[in-house]
């Protein structure tokens, strides 16, 4: 079972993630986390969260900010808002750590994606900048389209139509969204109810 104090790590995008709040613990939907990034860390690709608002706190070092047409350098101390549907992505922009608290809103199936992701880092199933090859990368998406999507790559309906085709070869191929060992590794229970790609074939 997962616990507040849980520490989770990608080796390939340098974060390494402290889990400070469960939704579990306040019997609510949000989740904290404190995210150490190494110098040159950064999360895997730009990404929108289509349900989930998200809102980041520096803590120590240079956070660099990509929120929607917008670049920064986040300021340490202040509070930044990335509502649902925003295209963002962070990095870190110094020569030290960077330390930042980010808050997830609804979190109901956010730990289970990055669960999965960095899973796939571990095992050396990523490339250099952490996203893993096609054939996953198709199933990844179809399972945590509610969760997350990336932004490059093809146009959302090209994505789709691919998606319809490949997404069957590649399970049968062995390839899945979400790994039990990955939920187990990381002490979280399998979803009780079937997943998005398995209620929606």
């Amino acid at each position: 079972m997962m616990r507040a104090g849980d520490i989770h790590e990608n080796p390939v995008t340098g974060e390494r993630i402290t889990v400070i709040e469960l939704p579990s613990d306040t019997n609510g939907r949000r989740l904290i986390v404190e995210g150490v990034v190494r110098p040159g860390g950064a999360v895997a690709g730009a990404h929108v969260h289509p349900n989930i608002d998200e809102i980041f706190t520096v803590l120590r070092g240079r956070v660099g900010m990509r929120l929607g047409d917008q670049r920064l350098i986040a300021p340490l101390g202040e509070a930044i808002h990335c509502p649902a549907g925003t295209v963002h992505d962070w990095w870190n922009a110094g020569d030290e750590d960077a330390l930042l608290r980010v808050e997830i809103t609804p979190a109901d199936r956010f730990l289970e994606m990055v669960t999965n992701l960095f899973g796939l880092a571990q095992d050396g199933k990523t490339n250099k900048k952490g996203m893993p090859n096609f054939l996953q990368l198709v199933v990844f998406a179809q399972e945590f389209r509610d969760v997350l999507t990336f932004v490059e790559g093809p146009p959302p309906a090209v994505m789709k139509a691919v998606t319809f085709v490949v997404a069957p070869i590649a399970r049968l191929l062995g390839y899945r969204g979400s790994y039990p060992k990955y939920l187990e590794r990381a002490g979280l229970r399998a979803p009780a109810t079937p997943s998005l790609s398995a209620a929606r074939g």
